[in-house]
């Protein structure tokens, strides 16, 4: 998911968590440098603290106190503005991002983030500041996601009335209940078992977010109990389907309980608990296969999209695997994440810093205030359909849209992130 972090504290005089550059350690500098005496040696607060007084040493050398973690920030920036190209119907420039080409996309780059920030903001925090703050930030900024769903939802449910009357576009946007059926759509809504199209990963983060400070709790004290929980549960949402109900029937699209476990990697993958998976990570064997992985399930998902493709994959195989369920985030889409994220992090050592010009700064400014940039989203994506259906759904018109909500979103970022530097009011995780 999706992360728009400010400055988080961790005692006086500590340079914000999300306002330098991690130098990430090697194995060699892992192994050689001293242990507080006070925490355990593989204790994750610690080692997130760790994390914390090398980012203090770092930032003797930054110039500008608002530099924050590029490739974070980039990650989640580009995936704003995929998830905006990919939420217009019909938008050819869709087959620039990374659905056509796998069995993910950048959903699975949201949670994953979310997870490893929130790791590293509430975790660095907890040392110096205790549970009950974390816990309240925590709350806090889950009832913030949540009051951005209500809000999106309000403008989203406006603007259908505005262009279609309450009778066109509702079943694209799944509104219709708010027209037919008023009382019970706002309650369910409140509720967290109701959201239109596009709207519905918030529910998830929501979720996901307020139980943060238990994940957070384990993963202080037995680590690696904490990720056997959450990958039991990710089972029995594969095995039973156990999910959580939604209205008037069915389920959360995101489904909770399996998305929760990509969040807890994050968080895990984040925390160092386990110095011996960035061995594994930094295997050549293990790019290879990730990188073989990578192309089968492109050629596989690229058979589905273009009949001319088709050839390449038996049929007997495709009727296998497909579909690859998005909502219980099949085990083939988690893998293909990971195989993924392996690839590039590969591509981007931990030293790097990327070329500061201005695109990657209007990216970078977009991932800096993502919650507000996807609400954005979504309505700048609903308008761009009513445009194509009532203007032009040639492929200039579709061009043209996809720039221009692009475009507002950079605006808007660069006007939220110059509103943050005046006025500072503590984490921003998503």
């Amino acid at each position: 998911m999706i992360a728009s972090g400010r400055a988080v504290g961790v005692g006086a005089g500590t340079v914000p968590v999300e306002a330098v550059h991690f130098r990430k350690q090697t194995v060699a500098e892992s192994a050689t440098k001293p242990v507080p005496k006070t925490v355990r040696p593989m204790e994750p607060v610690a080692l997130v603290t760790d994390r914390l007084q090398a980012a203090n040493d770092i930032a003797a050398v930054q110039s500008n106190p608002d530099r924050r973690d590029l490739r974070l920030d980039a990650c989640r920036g580009l995936a704003l503005w995929f998830i905006f190209i990919d939420h217009i119907p019909d938008n050819s420039l869709s087959w620039l991002t990374l659905r056509n080409y796998g069995f993910s996309d950048v959903s699975e780059v949201f949670v994953f983030v979310s997870g490893y920030t929130c790791m590293l903001a509430y975790g660095g925090a907890l040392p110096e500041q205790g549970w009950r703050t974390v816990m309240v930030r925590a709350f806090r900024r889950g009832w913030e996601i949540y009051a951005a769903f209500l809000i999106v939802v309000l403008f989203y449910v406006a603007l259908v009335w505005i262009v279609g009357g309450g009778e066109r576009y509702i079943d694209e946007t799944n509104t219709g209940f708010f027209f037919r059926v008023p009382g019970p759509a706002i309650v369910h809504t409140v509720a967290l078992q109701f959201a239109p199209v596009d709207t519905d990963i918030l529910l998830t983060f929501v979720l996901l977010h307020v139980g943060f400070p238990a994940v957070l709790w384990t993963m202080t004290r037995a680590p690696a109990i904490a990720l056997a929980a959450s990958f039991l549960l990710y089972m029995m949402v594969q095995v039973f389907s156990w999910h959580v109900p939604a209205w008037p029937t069915g389920e959360l699209y995101f489904n909770p309980f399996a998305w929760q476990f990509l969040f807890v990697i994050g968080a895990w993958y984040s925390c160092h608990c386990a110095p011996w998976i960035r061995t594994i990570v930094q295997s050549p064997v293990v790019l290879a296969l990730s990188i073989a992985y990578l192309a089968v399930s492109m050629v596989v998902a690229l058979s589905w999209k273009l009949t001319s493709l088709a050839w390449l994959v038996p049929s007997d195989v495709a009727e296998l695997i497909y579909p690859i369920d998005k909502s219980h985030m099949a085990p083939l889409r988690l893998l293909h994440f990971l195989a993924l994220a392996i690839v590039v992090s590969r591509l981007t050592p931990p030293e790097w810093r990327g070329p500061i010009r201005p695109l990657m700064v209007a990216i970078i400014r977009c991932g800096e205030n993502s919650l507000a940039m996807y609400c954005l989203g979504v309505l700048l994506a609903f308008s761009a359909h009513v445009i194509l259906v009532e203007v032009s759904a040639g492929f200039a018109m579709q061009l043209a849209v996809s720039a221009g909500g692009i475009v507002a979103m950079v605006v808007v970022a660069t006007v939220l992130a110059w509103e943050s530097r005046l006025d500072r009011r503590g984490p921003r995780l998503f």
